[in-house]
């Protein structure tokens, strides 16, 4: 055994094997290190086999113990050592031992999607650590918990969870045929995951929710939602979902009523104008200055004075400066990045208005977009809005703002052709998987 699979491995320096023997027993051992759980191997293995003096005894150990097992596939040697696993050899008879490490023991907090009144665990690397943090916030024995592999050489665990009695079969049949289809060599990250799921490539907004809280996963659950988890990834997949579901926070299931409905305006609010505001600013410097009171009007044209050339070009600087800022608030080092970029953003503003590139106006323009785009909880939903928004300044400087009109109207007729699964992106009331749902707890009620 040890030789077949040393020549399979092309005899790695990471990789021990050794022939043991106490006087009884002869046993061939081979193992990672790096993958594996030493401390377990010499509890679980080594000690045993040591003061093991009666070879029936120690089969009866092997047989009562679930981490041991045959290896009798022999064409499954190598990948069952790649996943940490150590396999022995007693006589003719090969055993596999599973002790992989386990890197995390305990959850991680949240850092992209912070609640102050919610719990702060978040998910982990570590996939079955992740199922049970979810199952314990969603502690129904109608939870299933399916395990694929995905990836020709990660080879890779995601489970799919979800409520049997809740779930809608066909996003269910839907999700398991694209997951049989999926060919992808390495799967390191969810957002991969996402990507091959989603199917068309050149869609404008995301179909999956991407989340790190197991208290939201829980709450989709309860919707009759399915929900992906990865191994080796701090971040599950939620399925089918809409529009609604990528504006909703955490907060607004903890906060009172009245309150979480306001702040659930606001963030609508935020997006418009994200998606807007650069817009309109070009269509009514430019083309239609009526809108506005005359007091405004001269305001803006004031500001303006000393700008030399047309608003479009305003617009672009300015939406490019706080585009880089961003991107050098996620790339530099976080003990520095905000510190870079507050300053550098306080001091690029108030130089390039003195300087007559831009007009106070825009300056301000600028502030709100960027603001209100950090207002959308999610963050690929955010860079969906943040992309969309150039379409409207490329529309509003051809057409004004009948070109931001029109192009709102496409806007919302491309959200009702969106499907997430089979189920609609832009459905205001309860979709079939919900109302199942919902009939289903009040079916629970009345009993």
């Amino acid at each position: 055994m040890i030789e077949r699979i040393r020549a399979e491995l092309n005899n790695p320096a990471d990789l021990f094997y050794d022939t043991l023997d106490n006087g009884y027993i002869q046993m061939e051992v081979i193992y990672f290190p790096s993958l594996c759980d030493l401390a377990l191997i010499k509890n679980g293995l080594t000690v045993p086999y040591s003061y093991c003096f009666n070879p029936e005894e120690f089969d009866r150990m092997l047989n009562s113990n679930p981490a041991f097992g045959k290896a009798d596939h022999s064409e499954h040697w190598t990948s069952l050592l790649l996943k940490g696993t150590v396999l022995f050899q007693i006589e003719e008879q090969v055993y596999r031992f599973d002790v992989q490490r386990k890197f995390q023991d305990k959850p991680d907090t949240v850092q992209v999607e912070v609640a102050i009144q919610g719990p702060q665990s978040a998910l982990t690397e570590d996939l079955d650590l992740n199922i049970s943090l979810v199952r314990v916030r969603y502690n129904a024995p109608s939870l299933c918990v399916e395990t694929h592999t995905i990836g020709q050489i990660s080879n890779t665990r995601v489970s799919v969870l979800y409520d049997k009695d809740l779930v809608n079969e066909d996003v269910l049949g839907l999700l398991n045929e694209r997951i049989s289809t999926i060919q992808i060599k390495i799967l390191q990250a969810a957002g991969q995951l996402m990507q091959s799921l989603s199917g068309r490539r050149h869609r404008f907004f995301p179909i999956i929710l991407q989340t790190e809280r197991p208290d939201r996963i829980a709450a989709m659950l309860e919707r009759g939602k399915i929900a992906l988890l990865q191994d080796g990834s701090r971040f599950g997949l939620v399925l089918p979902v809409r529009l609604f579901d990528f504006l909703h926070a955490m907060d607004d299931d903890y906060e009172s009523y009245w309150m979480s409905k306001c702040l659930v305006l606001l963030r609508y609010f935020a997006m418009l104008l994200t998606i807007t505001l650069p817009a309109l600013y070009i269509a009514i410097v430019s083309y239609n200055p009526e809108v506005l009171r005359v007091q405004l009007t001269l305001s803006i044209a004031g500001s303006r004075v000393v700008v030399p050339y047309p608003s479009f070009i305003e617009v672009f600087i300015m939406l490019f400066m706080i585009e880089a800022l961003n991107e050098a608030s996620l790339r530099l080092p976080r003990y520095v990045g905000s510190t870079a970029t507050t300053v550098g953003g306080l001091i690029l503003g108030q130089a390039i208005q003195q300087a007559g590139l831009v007009s106070s106006i825009m300056i301000i323009v600028t502030s709100v977009v960027a603001i209100s785009n950090f207002v959308i909880p999610n963050n690929g939903f955010g860079y969906s809005v943040r992309f969309v928004k150039y379409i409207f300044v490329i529309a509003a400087i051809f057409f004004g703002l009948l070109g931001v009109v029109v192009l709102g109207f496409i806007l919302i007729t491309y959200w009702c052709s969106l499907r997430s699964f089979g189920q609609p992106y832009l459905a205001f009331y309860i979709p079939k998987l919900e109302a199942k749902a919902h009939h289903y707890n009040l079916r629970k009620g009345s009993k």
